[in-house]
């Protein structure tokens, strides 16, 4: 019985992975992918029904989390992975935030769907975070970034109809999207981009 058992999650694992190969695929290909708001005398689709400061969300301890708490700064939001090639990138946007927290707060939202790369509990995504990278910018629990149940947060940043342009969602861990001091979203980043990348560094002038 424990036998089968085994052989049944086994077999789980192999069934999530191979339904996760096309999207690694397709991720490696875009990796570097930015794109940008349209210019403001460029008419869009729909304006934004709702602002980034309007959004909740639970941090990491189960505490709602009003967006509202970061007017007047940069928010650079990501999803994270504990168990992914990109995963070292915790500690270039633990650098970045300790060197800028006065004008940028960066804000990590671990996720499970990209091949099972973050398949602990709240608690264990928190202790990996702190004794490896020492991360000490927001976290919060782990939720859905695409898909019918995405998160609150995430549902702004990838409807036209909320944020005003744009659409894409995670490709891959380590997405960013970067929303500017008035709330409105003006970036999003591929899972390669740094804050070292040239690409982060004009975006952010």
């Amino acid at each position: 019985m424990l036998m089968l058992l085994t052989i049944k999650m086994n077999m789980n694992k192999i069934r999530v992975l191979l339904a996760s190969l096309p999207i690694w695929f397709f991720s490696c290909f875009n990796a570097n992918k930015v794109t940008s708001a349209p210019p403001t005398e460029t008419p869009v689709p729909s304006q934004p029904r709702t602002t980034f400061y309007q959004l909740k969300a639970r941090d990491i301890h189960g505490m709602e989390v009003s967006m509202s708490g970061f007017k007047g700064k940069r928010v650079i939001v990501l999803n994270v992975a504990s168990e992914c090639g990109y995963t070292p990138q915790y500690a270039d946007w633990q650098a970045f935030y300790e060197k800028n927290k006065d004008k940028y707060v960066v804000l990590g939202f671990p996720c499970n769907q990209f091949m099972g790369q973050e398949p602990g509990s709240n608690a264990e995504i928190e202790t990996f975070c702190r004794k490896n990278y020492g991360v000490t910018f927001p976290i919060f629990e782990k939720a859905d970034v695409k898909g019918s149940d995405k998160s609150d947060v995430y549902k702004w940043l990838t409807d036209p109809a909320l944020n005003g342009w744009n659409s894409q969602e995670p490709s891959w861990n380590f997405c960013k999207y970067l929303i500017d001091e008035n709330g409105k979203l003006t970036h999003f980043f591929a899972s390669k981009i740094k804050p070292d990348s040239e690409e982060f560094i004009l975006a952010s002038r």
